[in-house]
């Protein structure tokens, strides 16, 4: 593992605010449609493609730069770590050269079978332990820090022993990689589980943030969905300004993965962030130094 990568896992290359690479926009981005910044692949789509859909990744990589985003390490699971999977994803990051890789603080499978979903984990030590251990497995496969998002999550665990918050950042550390900080899932499960996000912000250390997301939910009114379907809530907005004045200069990328809209809809959101980021970067007193 380069032991010159900073910290969070970011790159220079990949700046701004870039959409979550979709197959009905493929039209629009080969086209250069837009002047999207960068562009965030799911690996688990492409890891053991062949043929048309790898093409099609590799053509929009020629134009684009790219981070890779999976769902399938499982770094969570009490199973050893699928070594068939890990090479799956190191090859294809040969190929696409990401600016950096992440993957999520859940599990999804267990004694071989896949369950399809980011399921939760206890906020205990063992799962810290499980998780580190697993996540410098990762880094060492694909020699790479790699990044690890704070997942949504709709039930919690009575035999939890610390907050989320202290729960994330002993994996950050024990772990040594970066944080991809979704604020949705933010603000989810500070719903959820009645905590108050902004504190929760002032806390992350924002040296270990490399990316942040942006993205719907489903209101229920007792319970909130990560479902990624729909416009960005303004109380997710209201976080990702006091995420932007927390760690400034991060990349972010716009989710949407159930009823994708138009083209159009997506650059909308992405113009409403870039707005809030030059906002903030005005706002700077004179002499300041943007974190990188």
């Amino acid at each position: 593992m380069d032991p010159g990568k900073r910290s969070d896992g970011g790159s220079d290359l990949v700046v701004g605010v870039g959409l979550g690479l979709r197959s009905a926009h493929f039209g629009e981005l080969r086209a250069g449609a837009g002047g999207v910044a960068w562009l965030e692949a799911l690996s688990d789509n492409y890891a053991h493609a062949a043929g048309p859909a790898r093409r099609g990744l590799l053509e929009l990589r020629d134009r684009y730069p790219m981070v890779l985003h999976g769902v399938g390490m499982s770094l969570g699971s009490t199973d050893p770590l699928d070594r068939d999977y890990l090479a799956a994803i190191a090859g294809l990051a040969r190929e696409v050269e990401p600016a950096w890789i992440s993957e999520h603080l859940a599990w999804v499978s267990v004694g071989g079978r896949h369950h399809h979903e980011l399921l939760p984990l206890p906020f205990i030590d063992e799962s810290i332990e499980t998780l580190a251990a697993h996540i410098r497995i990762a880094q060492d496969v694909l020699d790479r820090r790699i990044l690890v998002e704070n997942s949504a999550a709709y039930l919690a665990f009575e035999g939890s022993q610390m907050s989320e918050l202290d729960f994330v950042r002993g994996v950050l550390e024990r772990a040594d990689c970066g944080l991809l900080l979704d604020i949705n899932n933010l603000y989810v499960n500070s719903r959820n589980h009645g905590f108050d996000p902004f504190v929760y912000l002032d806390a992350i250390p924002p040296d270990r943030v490399g990316q942040m997301h942006l993205g719907g939910h489903d209101d229920h009114g007792d319970l909130l969905i990560d479902a990624h379907g729909s416009a960005v809530a303004e109380p997710v907005w209201e976080l990702f300004i006091r995420a932007l004045e927390r760690c400034p200069g991060v990349a972010v990328a716009i989710e949407w993965d159930r009823d994708v809209p138009s083209f159009d809809v997506l650059l909308a959101e992405r113009d409403r962030a870039e707005r809030l980021i030059e906002s903030q970067i005005l706002a700077e007193p004179r002499g300041v130094r943007r974190a990188s």
